[in-house]
C-alpha cells in the first residue's frame, strides 16, 4: 500500500525514480576493511578487505558482487593484500569485477566510470565497491552520482565526504568531463 502511494505521488509530481535522493552513506562499525566501510542503498563502499571474515559477513548480508578498483600490481602485493580476494569470492559464489584505476598507468577516465556503472547496474543484490583506502571508491561514487543519478556536484560531494573522499582537486567535473587529475609530487 505504501509503495503504491509513493509511486502515485512520484508520478503526479513528475519525478523520476532514477533521480530520487540517494541515501547518505553511513559508516558501519564493521572491522576488516582498511579505511572503513560505508553503506548507501545496496552499495557498500570500502577500503581493501583485510580478512576473509569481513567478506563472509557481507555475503551473509546479501553481497552478490565485488567491484575492485585496485590494480593488479597492488593486488599482488601480499603485504597490502593479506587475502586471496578473487579466490575467496569465487568460493563464496560472489562475482568479482576488477576495474584497474590508480596511478599513472591506470588513470581515472570516463571509461572507468562507465565500466563501474555497467557492473553495478548488472548486479543482482548488494555490491561492494573498494580500493585500498576507500578514497578512489568514494571518488568514483561521486562521479557516478553526478553523471548517472544527475545529482548536483555539491550534493554528490557531501556523499563522497561521508566516506573517505579527502580533499582531492576536482578538475574536469564542472564541464561534464568527470575526471580526476593525479599529480605526482616532485622530490
Amino acid at each position: 500500500m505504501q509503495l503504491k502511494f509513493f509511486l502515485c505521488v512520484t508520478a503526479l509530481l513528475g519525478l523520476s525514480l532514477t533521480t530520487m535522493a540517494q541515501p547518505l552513506p553511513e559508516m558501519l562499525d564493521t572491522k576488516g576493511f582498511r579505511g572503513g566501510i560505508a553503506i548507501t542503498g545496496n552499495l557498500y563502499i570500502a577500503g581493501q578487505p583485510t580478512n576473509e571474515e569481513a567478506l563472509k559477513q557481507l555475503k551473509e548480508r546479501g553481497l552478490t558482487r565485488v567491484i575492485n578498483l585496485r590494480t593488479i600490481e597492488e593486488m599482488e602485493d601480499k603485504k597490502s593484500t593479506p587475502i586471496n580476494e578473487e579466490q575467496l569470492l569465487e568460493d563464496l559464489g560472489v562475482s568479482y569485477v576488477q576495474i584497474e584505476s590508480g596511478g599513472e598507468d591506470h588513470p581515472f577516465k570516463p571509461v572507468t566510470l562507465d565500466a563501474f556503472a555497467d557492473a553495478y547496474r548488472q548486479a543482482d543484490g548488494a555490491v561492494l565497491l573498494h580500493c585500498n583506502s576507500a578514497k578512489r571508491a568514494s571518488h568514483l561514487w561521486v562521479a557516478y552520482l553526478v553523471k548517472y543519478q544527475h545529482m548536483p556536484l555539491s550534493e554528490a560531494l557531501v556523499h563522497g565526504r561521508a566516506i573517505n573522499f579527502g580533499s582531492m582537486p576536482l578538475e574536469g567535473y564542472l564541464e561534464g568531463e568527470i575526471t580526476f587529475e593525479y599529480h605526482k609530487k616532485e622530490p
